[in-house]
């Protein structure tokens, strides 16, 4: 029977609550290795005016320390602009920044160490916010614009115009596993890295080239990783290269890892937005015309932040039609650490700017903000966003329907209107947003993936993508997928430790198009060994003596053979089922006839292309759906938020694993919730992040969880394309915690005759000042009267 659409248990499963699942720490330690860690910054800006090593260098146990001078090859690099320094020249641009690695026997050691640095700088003045980079002309790169229509005569015959500024903080990613990092030396000038990344390729590339090495000196390898959510697509680049340069330098392995504090303090994390905004429309909530100009801050250097904010700018629609668009972006250069990608990559901050003015609109003309998107949405699969792209397959109308009537909305609406009515204590609101989310890289030549198939004697399977585990199940639906092309069962199938040397040049597992990608590619290796095996394995069922003599060349996916079937562990011919062959007798049989049992796949996602000149074009080749409906009561003394319940519809095609998907939309919400409500990320007057570990910072546990959460997936039998009919499931729920905000954004809108306005996060002190706020101008109105 197939395995696919089955909820099998994730393949490392029990080796996670075992303990026998190994991540890089859990490597065994070698008797001459080394530890690698760093001397930052102790300023966010300034000038090095002398740096003195000596005593740090005679301490016990330390083997060196090494500065820029150590360099072997460029020390710059960047996925987009090359203007990020592995280490320190005379310059540093945020707190902790790596000045100097210091390698040793032991922490211990590397601590006394680092504590005999003696180190002058000139303290030059910090930028810590987007305002005051506004105010500098503080930028990376060059203003992104997205625009379609004319705002400025929509406006003009607009109605209503409302306009404001909108907030959203930064995210922790808080994987559990820190960045981390494992160098051995190999033959020659070649280097073995170890890195809980997602992004292997990177860490090869950076590691040759800031080393002077050949990228093909370099193998980088991931087993699994503790969680990544974006922050490992490129973090994981400093820790690899403090190991390389000391195993390079010492001939000796050495490790390189964080501490969460340190983790914390020195990685990138969700951009933080300040968005302004314009928007006309009508009577009954028809939008005429939009405007954003978003200032996203990417910290020190550049990153991923362009990519980032031009997705930001691709989602400011999110699921409505808005035919009068003039969309914004600039990056804001602040004394932080570089900020990064984190799951929904810019996506959730334009999402979340756009339902902040949904539910404007509805405050300002006293309507019911449901009844505004629903006016609003993408409707007959002619609509195009404000990038030009046709909105295909569109079952948004239908998601929207089917939710509100399984939900009880309005029946609920009712029940909550009468609570507050009657309650001094506890305020309550319900609220529901949608998401419409793009799914491939927003640079094109990203979305290609390539797959190793090698079939044994015996009949088993290994299989080696360049996507990388982190717990979100990707090898375990390749490992379903490649059991169904040749009807094995799962444990006849290992996916492969993700390696360099494989899968070379590797795009990151990121996009939320991991099993897009790599499992079509495996689809496609697959696709061309059971070519050559129908055609051989015809041969056998029909009783020829001698197949060996008429072998199949196999040079590229050819039309297999409809009537050979591969199913429970054997191949027959669907016109005579009873004669089967085992598919470990076939293999063994088609090796001694010189058959290859071996293949490489690739896929190249087909139908995207995207001028980025002029910002127009299909980016994407598909949009993932989905709705939430979520009900909240607010402590009117406390602000104290509660989540009473929450509906959410998914439409997420036809799932390779129900169970895992499940998993990943339960935790995609939550983390968004996370960000929408409690996750706020606090500095100190000269940089410092003060909330860096659970301690102080905040992210949602059990208790946030409410008792009532409903998951359904939409039946959308619009969605036939992509590998065995699936959609991406990874980014697109996490936009939905933004109903827990629109929800308090409501509850809030009850307690006055104007709009509120509210930051994201929605933390509970902003509640409560902001319910205190409101209380005064009320008293201030009565006081008037």
């Amino acid at each position: 029977m197939p395995v696919a659409g089955k909820s099998i248990p994730h393949e490392s499963a029990i080796g996670h609550v075992t303990g026998q699942a190994h991540y890089i720490d859990d490597l065994p330690r070698l008797k001459n290795e080394l530890i690698a860690d760093f001397f930052g910054s102790p300023v966010a800006h300034g000038k090095i005016k002398s740096l003195n090593l000596d005593k740090a260098a005679r301490v016990p146990g330390i083997v060196g320390i090494y500065t820029h001078r150590d360099i072997g090859g460029e020390n710059l690099f960047g996925p987009i602009m090359k203007d990020e320094r592995f280490l320190a020249i005379d310059h540093v641009h945020f707190l902790h920044e790596p000045i100097a690695v210091v390698a040793g026997e032991s922490q211990a050691a590397i601590e006394e160490a680092k504590k005999k640095i003696e180190i002058q700088m000139e303290e030059l003045p910090p930028i810590f916010s987007i305002d005051e980079a506004i105010a500098q002309k503080s930028f990376i790169g060059t203003p992104i614009k997205v625009e379609t229509g004319d705002t400025a005569e929509a406006f003009q015959n607009s109605k209503h115009i409302i306009d404001g500024v909108f907030e959203s903080g930064g995210q922790e990613q808080f994987y559990l596993e820190s960045q981390i990092a494992y160098a051995l030396p190999q033959e020659g000038r070649e280097l073995l890295i170890y890195s809980s990344t997602q992004n292997p390729t990177e860490i090869q590339k950076v590691a040759a080239e800031v080393l002077g090495l050949g990228h093909h000196e370099v193998v980088c390898v991931c087993k699994r990783m503790g969680g990544g959510f974006g922050g490992k697509e490129t973090q994981g680049v400093h820790p690899a290269l403090m190991a390389a340069l000391v195993v390079q330098k010492t001939g000796r392995p050495t490790r390189c890892g964080y501490d969460k504090d340190t983790d914390m303090k020195v990685t990138g994390k969700r951009h933080p937005y300040k968005s302004f905004y314009k928007v006309g429309f009508n009577e009954e909530g028809l939008i005429d015309a939009v405007e954003i100009n978003y200032y996203s801050d990417g910290g020190c250097s550049a990153d991923l932040s362009p990519s980032v904010l031009s997705r930001t700018l691709m989602h400011s629609d999110n699921a409505y039609y808005l035919q009068n668009v003039k969309l914004t972006g600039h990056i804001c250069k602040t004394n932080y650490p570089s900020n990064t990608a984190f799951r929904g990559f810019g996506g959730p901050q334009g999402v979340a700017a756009i339902e902040n003015i949904i539910e404007e609109i509805a405050q300002y003309l006293k309507k019911d903000s449901y009844e505004i998107r629903k006016l609003n949405v993408y409707r007959d699969g002619r609509d195009t966003t404000p990038y030009g792209q046709v909105v295909k397959n569109n079952v948004l109308p239908e998601l929207f329907e089917q939710l509100i009537q399984s939900s009880d909305y309005y029946e609920r609406q009712e029940t909550i209107k009468i609570a507050n009515e009657s309650s001094q204590t506890r305020l309550k609101a319900i609220a529901f947003t949608p998401v419409k989310f793009g799914i491939s890289f927003t640079t094109k030549f990203l979305n290609q993936a390539s797959a190793l198939v090698n079939i044994y004697t015996d009949g088993t399977v290994q299989v080696s993508t360049g996507g990388t585990e982190m717990g979100q199940g990707l090898n375990t639906k390749i490992q379903q997928i490649v059991a169904d092309e040749f009807g094995l069962p799962m444990n006849h199938v290992k996916v492969m430790i993700t390696s360099t040397e494989k899968n070379n040049n590797a795009s990151p597992t990121a996009a939320s198009a991991g099993t897009d990608l790599n499992g079509n590619a495996a689809l496609d290796a697959c696709a061309k060994i059971r070519s050559r095996l129908s055609e051989f394995a015809a041969q056998i069922l029909a009783g020829n003596a001698n197949p060996g003599d008429q072998r199949p060349t196999g040079t590229g996916i050819q039309e297999q053979k409809p009537d050979i079937v591969f199913a429970e562990s054997s191949v027959f011919s669907r016109s005579n089922p009873a004669k089967k062959i085992s598919f470990a007798e076939l293999v063994q049989r088609a090796h001694r006839e010189r058959i290859s049992l071996g293949e490489r796949g690739f896929y190249a996602t087909p139908g995207i292309d995207f001028n980025t000149q002029i910002n127009r074009g299909s980016p994407f080749y598909y949009f993932t759906n989905g709705a939430c409906v979520a009900e909240i009561t607010i402590d009117r003394f406390t602000g104290a938020l509660k989540i009473d319940r929450l509906d959410v519809l998914m439409d997420i095609g036809q799932s390779i694993n129900p169970g895992i998907d499940r998993g990943q939309l339960i935790g995609g919400i939550v983390q968004g919730i996370g960000w929408a409500t409690s996750e706020e990320l606090r500095y100190a007057a000269k940089g410092e992040l003060l909330s860096h570990s659970p301690t102080t910072y905040k992210i949602p546990n059990i208790q946030d969880i409410p008792d009532d959460f409903r998951l359904e997936f939409f039946d959308n039998k619009k969605h036939d394309f992509n590998v065995l009919r699936s959609k991406a499931v990874a980014e697109p729920p996490l936009m939905l915690g933004l109903a827990v905000f629109c929800a308090v954004k409501r509850a809030l809108g009850t307690l006055t005759s104007g709009i509120p306005s509210l930051k994201l996060p929605a933390t509970g002190e902003e509640i409560l000042m902001k319910m205190q706020g409101l209380a005064s101008q009320l008293n201030r109105s009565v006081n008037k009267t």
